[in-house]
C-alpha cells in the first residue's frame, strides 16, 4: 500500500523504516526542514525501558505544590485560560492513585523492553551508529525514604521479569566512578542494568538515510493543513502539495490533538514542556558511564559520546517554546552535586522541546475509528524509549499482522 506518516521526529521516522521494511511505499510529511527537530532533537538519551512509568503516581500531587513553592523546583506552572489544560490536568490528577499507576506502568513497561529489542535488531542489522551504549540506568536516591518509596516499581519489574538491581552508595560508586566525587550524600539506587543510551536525533538522522535507501520519500518544509475525510475513511491530506495513500499514519507529537479533533474525534494529549543541557566533556574521568537519573531533582545526566546530556524539568505553559533562563539553573546544579567538573557547562547548548504526554501515561497506538488512520503519539518523555516498538507495531498492523505483543489498553478507544 501507499502509507502517508505525518511526522517526522523519532516516532514518525521509525514508523516509517518499519512500514518501508514490510514492503509499503511510505511518504513522510513535516513541516520541519529535516528529522527529530522538536521533542526529538536534544532530549535525555536515554532508553530506559526499566524505568518506563507515568508522570500520575501516588503522591504527585503533594509533591508538585511542593516543588512549585521550590525557586529551582523541576516542576513550574504557567496557568492559561485554555480548557484543555485544565482538563487533561485533571484527568491526570484522577490517575495518581496507586492501583491506576501499577496498571498503567504495567502496559507501559512490556513497550518499551520490546522496542529496545527492536532496536537491538534493527542496529545488528544495519551496524547504524548513534553514540550508543549498553551500560544501563542508574536512578539514585539521596534518602532512606526515597529508596524505600520504590517497592511498587520493583513489584512491577519482578512480575514483568525485568533485571535489576538494588545498590548502597558504594554500589552506585562501583556501577559510576563518577560519584564518588558527588558533593552530597548517596544513600542507594535502582540500576536497570539492560537499559541502554544514545543520541536520539543523530539516530533519526542516520535511519533517515537508510530509509531513503529502501524507497522512503521525504517531504520536509511542508506543513500539512488538515486530514480529510468522508466515505468513512481518509482520503486524502491537504498540504504544500498533493497527498493521497491507502492508509495513515498520525505521528505528530502534541499537534496530533488538533489533527484528530478536526476529525471530531478527542485525545486528551496535552504539551509539557522538557528543557536539556548539552555539555562538552572537560574531564572524561568525572563524566558519567551512562545514565544516572536522580531521583531528587527529577533529572537525567547521560554521556553521550563526548558530551553529556542534562535532561529534566516539566513546564505546564501550553505550546509556548520560550527558553525560560530560570530553568537553566537547576540542570546545572544536578551536573555540579553529581559530577562536578566532569563538564564545561560555559560552552553548554540549552534547549527545549514540548512532550505529547497523555494524562494516564501509556502512548496512544493503534487504529482510530476511521479504518484507515492510525495513530502513534503520547510516549511523553519515553518517545526514544518505546519508538522503533511502537513503529514495528504500527507497521504490523497497517501490513494486517498480528503485533508481536499485546497491545491491549494502548489504543484511543481507551478515551
Amino acid at each position: 500500500m501507499k502509507v502517508i506518516v505525518l511526522g517526522g521526529g523519532i516516532i514518525g521516522v521509525t514508523t516509517a523504516y518499519y512500514l518501508a521494511e514490510a514492503g509499503h511505499e511510505v511518504v513522510v510529511y513535516d513541516r520541519q526542514k529535516g528529522p527529530a527537530q522538536e521533542a526529538s532533537y536534544a532530549n535525555s538519551g536515554e532508553i530506559s525501558s526499566g524505568c518506563a512509568a507515568p508522570l500520575a503516581a501516588p503522591g504527585v500531587p503533594l509533591k508538585a505544590l511542593k516543588w512549585l513553592a521550590m525557586k529551582d523546583g523541576p516542576f513550574s506552572f504557567r496557568p492559561k485560560f485554555d480548557p484543555k489544560m485544565w482538563m487533561w490536568l485533571a484527568r491526570m490528577l484522577r490517575n495518581c492513585t496507586a492501583e491506576r499507576y501499577q496498571a498503567n506502568k504495567a502496559l507501559m513497561v512490556p513497550l518499551a523492553e520490546y522496542s529496545r529489542d527492536m532496536l537491538r535488531v534493527l542496529r545488528e542489522g544495519t551496524d547504524i551508529a548513534y553514540d550508543d551504549l549498553s551500560h544501563g540506568t542508574l536512578q539514585l536516591f539521596r534518602t532512606q525514604e526515597q529508596l524505600d518509596g520504590i517497592a511498587s516499581d520493583v513489584a512491577v519489574l519482578d512480575r514483568l521479569e525485568v533485571p535489576y538491581e538494588i545498590l548502597d552508595a558504594a554500589g552506585c560508586i562501583e556501577a559510576e566512578p563518577g560519584l564518588a566525587a558527588a558533593r552530597h550524600d548517596i544513600t542507594g539506587g535502582l540500576r536497570l542494568p539492560d537499559d541502554e543510551t544514545g543520541d536520539c536525533r543523530l539516530f533519526a538522522e542516520r535511519l533517515t538515510e537508510l530509509c531513503v535507501e529502501r524507497g522512503v520519500v521525504f517531504k520536509f518544509g511542508q506543513k500539512v493543513y488538515s486530514i480529510d475525510a468522508w466515505g468513512g475513511k481518509v482520503q486524502r491530506i491537504t498540504a504544500d502539495g498533493p497527498g493521497e495513500a491507502d492508509a495513515f499514519v498520525l505521528a505528530a507529537g502534541s499537534y496530533s490533538e488538533r489533527f484528530m479533533r478536526k476529525l471530531h474525534q478527542r485525545v486528551p494529549l496535552y504539551p509539557l514542556k522538557g528543557y536539556s543541557l548539552t555539555v562538552p566533556i572537560a574531564d572524561i574521568d568525572a563524566a558519567p558511564v551512562s545514565t544516572v537519573i536522580d531521583d531528587a531533582s527529577k533529572v537525567a545526566i547521560t554521556r553521550l559520546g563526548d558530551h553529556i546530556r542534562i535532561g529534566g524539568t516539566i513546564e505546564m505553559s501550553g505550546f509556548d517554546l520560550t527558553l525560560h533562563e530560570s530553568r537553566r539553573a537547576p540542570l546545572e546544579q544536578a551536573l555540579r552535586e553529581l559530577f562536578p567538573g566532569a563538564g564545561n557547562l560555559r560552552e553548554a547548548r540549552f534547549w527545549c522541546g514540548l512532550r505529547p504526554m497523555t494524562p494516564d501515561g501509556p502512548p496512544i497506538l493503534g487504529r482510530t475509528k476511521l479504518p484507515n488512520l492510525f495513530i502513534n503519539t503520547g510516549h511523553g518523555m519515553l518517545g526514544w524509549t518505546m519508538a522503533c516498538g511502537s513503529g514495528k507495531i504500527l507497521a504490523d498492523m497497517i501490513s494486517g499482522r498480528e503485533p508481536e505483543i499485546d497491545i491491549s489498553g494502548l489504543g484511543p478507544e481507551r478515551f
